[in-house]
């Protein structure tokens, strides 16, 4: 895959991540040579993060001394937490070794997810519901937002309220909306903008509004907002197995696989 892509995607990645480390008052970003750590200021292993900035130079000496360092902040601040890979920032036969060197870190395999990229969206492939969305930007949006990520993503409600649902989560470039139907919060999405592309994450649907097109409806008015301000035709986003199929639909494509380790 051309490199500017996966860059695009990791780079994308990185600035969306770092909204856990500026949601609240007590989070931090700490950049280490190499990866980024956030701290969300929860005990949360998915909001609290390692995430690798760029390629490893050389072998796995320079991966081991990232792992121990990001460790090495976590442990001494007793939190759980979670290092985000990109395939291509390691060589092939590292890729392989990678999991055996985060083993000895007591950090095991948590889940993969597609990078995927898209230069243009496909048309619709059916009629998408109609559909309100509203920014995130006072108390009741942001509870909407935390409570369909809670339900959707199983996040402790407590947890998701404590992130989501800050006024300060919402200072910065990463930028949330909730889709209303019927006067209904039933989806989520969120936008971030990077260079050239724009990226979409926080894609979530209530469970009895699934397979209905809202994903896919706030999806599209997110770009649209986006491409409408920023100039940007280009997007970015993770992928989950449940959204895989739909993103294709829409055009996009896999040009890159992260690995999310979790500490135990």
């Amino acid at each position: 895959m051309p490199e500017h892509e996966i860059r695009a995607v990791a780079d994308n990645l990185l600035q969306a991540l770092q909204f856990f480390g500026r949601a609240r008052a007590d989070g931090e970003i700490l950049d280490i040579a190499g990866a980024s750590l956030i701290f969300c200021g929860l005990n949360y292993a998915a909001f609290n993060a390692a995430v690798q900035a760029r390629p490893v130079e050389g072998d796995k000496a320079e991966l081991t001394r990232l792992i121990r360092a990001s460790a090495t902040q976590f442990d001494s601040r007793n939190l759980r937490w979670t290092y985000w890979l990109c395939d291509d920032f390691l060589s092939r036969p590292l890729r392989q070794e990678a999991p055996s060197i985060f083993g000895r870190f007591g950090l095991r395999p948590l889940t993969e997810a597609p990078g995927m990229y898209a230069a243009n969206l496909a048309p619709p492939h059916r009629p998408l519901p109609p559909i309100e969305v509203r920014p995130v930007a006072d108390e009741r949006t942001r509870a909407a937002f935390a409570d369909i990520m809670s339900i959707t993503f199983e996040i402790p409600h407590s947890v998701s309220a404590a992130v989501y649902g800050m006024e300060r989560a919402w200072l910065g470039d990463f930028r949330g909306y909730v889709g209303y139907s019927n006067g209904q919060a039933v989806t989520t999405a969120a936008s971030s903008v990077t260079g050239a592309v724009i990226g979409l994450y926080s894609v979530a649907t209530l469970p009895q509004y699934r397979r209905l097109g809202f994903a896919e409806a706030i999806m599209r008015k997110v770009v649209e907002e986006a491409r409408a301000t920023h100039g940007i035709e280009h997007t970015v986003l993770q992928a989950t197995p449940s959204g895989f199929s739909l993103y294709e639909q829409m055009g996009y494509r896999t040009v890159t696989k992260f690995r999310v380790y979790i500490a135990d």
